[in-house]
Order: C-alpha cells, then structure tokens, then sequence
C-alpha cells in the first residue's frame, strides 16, 4: 500500500504542474484568439498571430511553464517549501503583465468597436507600442521563471542539507 501512495504522489508531480502549464497556455491564447476573433473574425485572428509568432508564441509558453512552476511551489510538490510569498507575488505581476501584452497586442484592432466605451485613446496607444509591451511581457515572464526557479533550487538545496544532518546525527 505504501508503493500505491508513492506512484499517487508521483503522479501529482508530474500532473498537477502539467495541467498549470496546459491551463495558462490555453488562457493566454484564448484571450488572444477571443479578443482578436471578437474584433475582426477567427481568419484574421490567424494571420496576424501567424505574422507575429516569433513574439506571441515565446510569451504564451513561458506564462504557461511559469505557471506549471508556480503550481510546483504552491503544492510543495517536489521539496518542503518554506515560503513562497515572493513567487505568488511575483507570478501575479508578471502573470498581469503577460494579460495586458496580450490585449495591448490586440487592442490596436478593435478601436472600430470600442469608440462607444471611450477606449479609442488607449487602444491606440497600446497598438503604437504594442511591441514594446510585448517584449516587457517576455521579459517579466522570464523574470517570474527565473525567480522561481532560483527559489525552487534553494530550497531544494535547504531540504538536502537538513536530509544530511538527520542522516548524520542516525548513524552511529
């Protein structure tokens, strides 16, 4: 029964960042196609994320593998974290920051449909800038994945060293 447990826990590790990643991949990507399709139609939707993929697609998959890494620090799924305060933090401000990239990318395209909400002024900014925000975007999620990481590795590092004592302190 002990064996059953061990393969459950296992499973969780492998699952539960697995289907965090999936979960903000798909979010970031249904925000984009949603908004876009709203806009101007599912076929132009496409072809300006095709044009431009080099950026949209980099910034989709780090939110969903900082998301997959924030579940894995959340659950405690690999070592015994003691704090995990500055990457919740962290991965709401950078998991924010990803959002608005994807809507300032597609705000430029819907100043036809919002004049009426008094949003024709900011989507017009968002578009002019619209690569500048997407590259703060990539660069705050790789921010979040670096800090997480590091925090990951740290405590990973903590967790050996107390492993080691308890082993020394049991052997005789």
């Amino acid at each position: 029964m002990e064996r059953n447990h061990f393969n459950v826990t296992r499973t969780k590790r492998i699952l539960i960042p697995l289907g965090a990643g999936l979960a903000g991949i798909l979010f970031l990507a249904g925000l984009y196609f949603g908004v876009m399709s709203w806009a101007e139609g599912f076929q132009a939707a496409w072809r300006l994320f095709w044009n431009d993929r080099w950026i949209i697609i980099p910034i989709i998959l780090g939110f969903g593998f900082q998301t997959a890494l924030y579940a894995i620090l959340k659950f405690r799924l690999f070592v015994p974290i003691h704090t995990t305060s500055s990457s919740s933090a962290l991965m709401g401000a950078s998991g924010t920051t990803s959002t608005v990239t994807m809507l300032a990318c597609c705000a430029h395209h819907v100043t036809d449909v919002l004049p009426i909400m008094g949003l024709t002024a900011a989507a017009t900014f968002l578009g002019r800038y619209r690569l500048a925000f997407m590259w703060a975007g990539l660069g705050m999620t790789l921010i979040g994945i670096l800090v997480m990481l590091a925090i990951l590795l740290n405590e990973r590092r903590r967790a050996t060293q107390i492993a080691a004592r308890i082993r020394a302190t049991e052997t005789p």
